[in-house]
């Protein structure tokens, strides 16, 4: 069994279909291998805790097109079933005005549609129904019409009031001949608490057992689980793909036992699971330490990552630990390969200013204050070194997303990236510092998945550092 969950729009209940459904599948004792189309951090956090097993991300923009193949092909092979979150509505991508126009059908690269037509993996429409009864259809015949490439495999009707209201409902479908694969009703909505950037990762919240064992019993009665098993049709085509190995390429026999601490707690935890695969695959020992609990950096180590999180949730507890800020300053100043993303940035600035605009005093590498903001930034950008750094040499160009709501106090100098945005190539700044010859510190996040040069120069650095 393998579906794409796709939503006519953002907010409809995607998250809360897929992991009714997963939680529902795990229950059945299947072992069930999820996705999530886009650059997506939390998302995958609850797929991971419902299934055990790590989600892998499916973004051309950060990747490319033969990777998201490579990437399902090889995860899928595993799997009883596999379940694709869709990002945003169906069709919501990015025009990049390349692929096949000749149809005269949009073409939005990165998203839902994109990924499903990639794969050519099934649809479920997630349809929020809560101010609907006959317009039902015509957004159903939008969605199924609009590019015949897309197999719009059946309908989650999601917000129903009430029975009358599922009369309607049907009633304005039937001629469409789609099936209704699953029906939720007002009082399911399950509720799962969100903040600034999206919802509360999965470290945060003590009740999650109690959502989860909720949503599996929403799975496994609000779906027509007859109709969907016959899913499987689809499933020979799925396991067919390529099965290409995702592995970097390296000439170089690297030693293992190379130890890299991994900052990963309820401050740090946005990694791309794929990031982590790529450095045990060229020999590294990933070492996951917390900087809010432990009290020195693990021994024996020849390099660091601080990914992206929510320091300023946990600023005080962070600032609090002044052997771990003291540890850190002094392994980075005494060469030790880095990578800081986005939060990981804001940890090595001299302080960050949180949202009730309290300072706290942070490892002090970056000569710059990290200060929340409610503005928002947000998208994809094209980076291109504005000189020869620790991971690049200059002029070299990478894509990546930026998601956070603070800012830098002053600009970086010497900065690291310039970026523009993706789809329009509108510049948006420098960006990121080229402070330290072993220092890459970016609100850039980086899907390492097609682009294993990056992990293969770490390791690198770091077997060379002592």
């Amino acid at each position: 069994m393998v579906f794409v969950i796709a939503g006519e729009r953002s907010g409809v209940g995607k998250t809360t279909v897929t992991l009714a459904l997963l939680a529902s599948l795990c229950r059945q004792g299947k072992r069930v291998q999820s996705f999530k189309v886009g650059p997506d951090y939390i998302d995958p956090m609850f797929h991971q805790y419902v299934t055990g097993l790590p989600c892998r991300n499916l973004d051309p923009v950060l990747t490319s097109e033969s990777y998201i193949q490579e990437c399902f092909a090889q995860h899928f092979q595993k799997a009883d079933c596999a379940v694709v979150e869709g990002v945003m509505g169906l069709f919501d991508g990015i025009n990049l005005n390349i692929g096949d126009t000749s149809q005269n059908i949009p073409n939005y690269f990165g998203s839902t549609a994109h990924i499903a037509r990639l794969l050519n993996l099934p649809v479920i429409l997630v349809m929020d129904c809560s101010r609907l009864s006959g317009s039902a259809a015509a957004i159903a015949l939008g969605y199924s019409t609009l590019d015949p490439r897309i197999n719009i495999a059946g309908l989650v009707l999601n917000r129903v009031g009430s029975s009358r209201h599922l009369e309607l409902l049907k009633t304005s479908l039937e001629p469409l001949n789609l099936p209704i694969l699953g029906v939720l009703q007002r009082e399911n909505d399950i509720t799962i608490p969100d903040r600034h950037l999206g919802l509360i990762p999965t470290d945060e919240l003590p009740e999650l057992d109690a959502v989860i064992s909720k949503l599996a019993d929403l799975g496994d009665s609000c779906f027509n689980w007859e109709l969907l098993k016959e899913g499987r049709r689809q499933e020979a085509e799925g396991r067919s793909q390529q099965n290409t190995s995702i592995s970097p390429n390296s000439d170089q026999n690297l030693p293992s036992k190379t130890r890299i601490a991994v900052a990963r707690d309820r401050a740090f935890n946005f990694y791309y699971q794929d990031n982590l695969d790529l450095l045990q695959k060229l020999g590294a020992e990933l070492v996951f330490w917390s900087p809010l609990n432990n009290q020195d950096l693990p021994p024996n180590i020849q390099g660091m990552y601080f990914g992206g999180g929510f320091p300023e949730m946990f600023a005080e507890e962070l600032s609090k630990n002044t052997s771990v800020l003291t540890a850190i300053k002094s392994a980075i100043l005494s060469g030790m390969p880095t990578i800081a993303e986005c939060g990981g940035l804001m940890y090595l600035c001299d302080k960050v200013i949180d949202f009730t605009d309290t300072a706290y005093p942070m490892v002090g590498v970056l000569p710059t204050t990290a200060i929340m903001d409610q503005r928002l930034t947000l998208g994809y950008r094209q980076a291109t070194t504005l000189g020869n750094s620790f991971l690049f040499d200059a002029e070299t160009t990478v894509y990546g997303h930026e998601f956070h709501r603070s800012r830098l106090i002053s600009h970086p100098e010497p900065a690291l990236f310039h970026t523009s945005r993706v789809d329009t190539e509108e510049f948006t700044g420098n960006e990121g510092y080229n402070l330290l010859p072993n220092l890459h510190a970016s609100y850039i996040h980086l899907h390492w998945g097609a682009t294993p040069q990056i992990p293969q120069v770490f390791m690198e650095s770091c077997l060379n550092w002592h």
